[in-house]
């Protein structure tokens, strides 16, 4: 990732998980998403969440119509590799290894998760021995 990593909060998180999950949508959608019985403050905070993530670039605003539709610009991906840097820097290392490594001893792998993560080193190992 060629951009320093932008930090998102938990409310900021859920905004986008509801534009993930449902594509562009109004504020007042994204509200009703997060809080079925949305109230004003609620609404309003939404909308600051909304604007904060504006200026962080990771979402949009369609200005076009009255009512404004918002995007996502950043992708699950993106804000899971931020995290992860943001999380390995803190920790004050050099190496993911360490991470990766207390993950699959905290949280059970599925045969499913196990075998992609052995496709992806071995393409990994792949890469780097065509590299050199």
């Amino acid at each position: 990732m060629s951009k320093k990593p932008v930090g998102v909060t938990g409310a900021e998180l859920a905004v986008l998980k509801v534009l993930w999950s449902r594509g562009p949508l109004t504020a007042k959608a994204i509200t009703q998403a997060i809080y079925p019985d949305g109230t004003e403050s609620e609404f309003a905070a939404v909308h600051s969440f909304l604007q904060r993530l504006e200026r962080k670039g990771l979402v949009v605003r369609d200005r076009s119509s009255f009512v404004h539709i918002f995007s996502p610009t950043a992708s699950r991906a993106d804000i899971l590799g931020q995290e992860l840097e943001t999380l390995v820097e803190r920790l004050g290392g050099d190496s993911i290894a360490p991470l990766i490594m207390q993950l699959i001893d905290q949280k059970r792998l599925s045969r499913k998760e196990a075998a992609e993560i052995r496709k992806r080193l071995d393409e990994y190992s792949k890469k780097s021995r065509d590299d050199s």
